[in-house]
């Protein structure tokens, strides 16, 4: 061995030996070990984040996708309305033979528009007189007092109210009876 390689081999020793060369050798661990523990925990955190991430953009989306044409069928319920009350309107002109083949188009629409509305997931929430008023479905337009009913009856549907998948799109408009208890 060569003197320079016994000095190295003699200074390691000491240092070994050295109880203040070993103190400084277990701060430096443990400033590692920290170091490496703060990593790992951001590392964690960064992980964490982006599964939230992934997971709030896989519901948005599948919100976008139920819920995205909300608009829309918002705007098409008048168009419905219309089509309804046209056909209310043509009870009696039935029978005439100049106008059958005029309701019967309207008839048809209606139907093939509410088709469409169940295709995509509109239900319609169509009341019943004398049905309890329930607010998460119905919007109360009158209150009025009528014999024969209990206050909260729905006396008269003023138009029926449309459910989006499990969202209220369109609360039915009905009215309400006021008779007080006896």
């Amino acid at each position: 061995m060569t003197d320079m390689k016994k000095d190295e081999l003699a200074e390691d020793q000491a240092q070994i030996n050295d109880p203040l060369s070993l103190d400084g050798m277990d701060a430096e661990i443990e400033a590692l070990r920290a170091e490496r523990d703060e990593f790992r925990d951001r590392y964690m955190r960064a992980l964490a984040d982006a599964e939230n991430i992934r997971k709030r953009g896989e519901r948005d989306r599948r919100e976008a996708e139920q819920y995205g044409g909300s608009k829309l069928a918002r705007d098409l319920l008048p168009v419905y309305d219309n089509l309804r009350r046209a056909l209310d309107t043509a009870g009696d002109a039935k029978d005439d033979p100049a106008t059958k083949a005029l309701v019967e188009g309207v008839e048809l629409t209606l139907r093939e528009l509410l088709n469409t509305f169940n295709r995509h997931g509109m239900k319609p929430v169509n009341p019943q007189t004398g049905d309890s008023f329930d607010p998460q479905l119905h919007q109360a337009m009158f209150e009025a007092p009528l014999p024969g009913t209990k206050a909260g009856d729905i006396i008269q549907v003023m138009t029926e109210g449309f459910m989006l998948h499990d969202r209220l799109l369109r609360p039915a408009q009905v009215g309400v009876s006021s008779t007080p208890k006896s």
